[in-house]
């Protein structure tokens, strides 16, 4: 099993990344919790230490995403109803993978925030950054229309839609709309988190090509750290029409890879998870 930081990623991830995404995989099909043990045992098969677990469990549960709780004695932890929100918008984006049509419509969002509440301001504009829109002016937010749904929720749950107005509509004039999408989202930036993706999980994908069985353990580790790397890319990515990206466009590829990846491992990844919880 390859455990080197540099080699897999987990240098550069939070433990509570990776702590979300074993509560994504694993805890939810058990009733939403995980006592401290078994995230210690887990998180060890990811090469983090138990300081930094429970560190880590300190700010998920300040940030609302974990609650604790003993179950017959043993201490551990529970996802909130924040928390079961922010894994269901992420098996959306995930696991589901839409993409607009060129025929499609866009959403456009129209905002104004009283210069008193600039801290409404600033989470807004997280919210619309991180459900894939793009800004055509101060104020202006644009995305495909097949977000209209989770955008609504999502405003809506953080109490942000008295601030917002919602429109669908059609690009009908002046400038070329290959050339707008470029100016409304910073394709380059997402192309180059695709390339960093393709760059650490190629490697991975192609050794386990090579190997004729499959150790559980080994598919753990490798299979949260790339679910992990990749979770933050289709919240990035606004699923726009093929035609309207670049020809090099390697979100596709990405997406295969990730896709690769979880065929081969996610089944061993759970048996080894599983077990270890069971201890």
């Amino acid at each position: 099993m390859t455990t080197s930081t540099e080699t897999t990623g987990t240098r550069s991830t939070k433990p509570s990344a990776f702590i979300l995404t074993l509560y994504g995989l694993y805890a939810r099909e058990a009733g939403g919790w995980l006592s401290v043990a078994a995230l210690i045992r887990l998180m060890g098969d990811l090469d983090v230490d138990e300081p930094a677990v429970r560190s880590s469990i300190s700010r998920l549960k300040r940030r609302d995403i974990l609650e604790p709780e003993r179950i017959n004695g043993q201490a551990g932890y529970r996802l909130s109803d924040r928390g079961r929100h922010v894994l269901s918008e992420g098996d959306r984006r995930i696991f589901e993978r839409p993409r607009a049509a060129l025929s499609d419509s866009w959403l456009v969002a129209v905002f104004s925030v009283p210069e008193s509440e600039r801290q409404q301001r600033h989470q807004l504009r997280s919210r619309l950054t991180w459900l894939g829109f793009g800004t055509t002016a101060s104020g202006v937010w644009i995305a495909p229309a097949h977000l209209y749904d989770e955008t609504r929720e999502v405003l809506e749950r953080y109490q942000l839609a008295s601030y917002v107005d919602l429109f669908r509509c059609d690009y009908l004039a002046f400038g070329d709309i290959t050339e707008r999408v470029g100016e409304w989202w910073d394709l380059d930036g997402l192309q180059a988190l695709y390339d960093e993706f393709l760059a650490l999980q190629q490697p991975i994908l192609a050794r386990w090509r090579r190997r004729r069985t499959v150790a559980e353990a080994a598919a753990f580790h490798d299979y949260v750290i790339a679910l992990t790397a990749w979770r933050r890319l289709p919240f990035l990515d606004p699923g726009l029409a093929p035609e309207l990206l670049p020809a090099d466009w390697n979100g596709a590829r990405a997406a295969d890879l990730f896709a690769s990846l979880q065929e081969r491992l996610a089944g061993p990844a759970h048996h080894h998870a599983i077990a270890t919880i069971d201890q």
